[in-house]
């Protein structure tokens, strides 16, 4: 498999320590800096935030181009 395969993903669900189980998440723009965005990833059964993502503008850029898509493309998560 290809590395490149991996690099723009969305979690769809995450371990809540709360909930004490992998839960569904949903995504929310925390901020938006001039070179970044920053996503913040909440259980969708209690709301505690379980990770967050970083996408730069220059991937970004760089997903949209490949995709042929224009919305927003993650790049890594890190968990919390």
């Amino acid at each position: 498999m290809n590395r490149q395969q991996f690099e723009n993903f969305t979690a769809s669900s995450l371990y809540c320590e709360k909930c004490r189980a992998a839960m569904p998440v949903r995504e929310r723009l925390l901020l938006v800096l001039p070179d970044r965005e920053i996503f913040d990833y909440l259980c969708t059964e209690c709301g505690l935030s379980v990770g967050r993502r970083e996408i730069t503008a220059g991937e970004k850029l760089m997903a949209q181009a490949m995709s042929g898509r224009t919305r927003r493309e993650p790049a890594s998560i890190r968990l919390q």
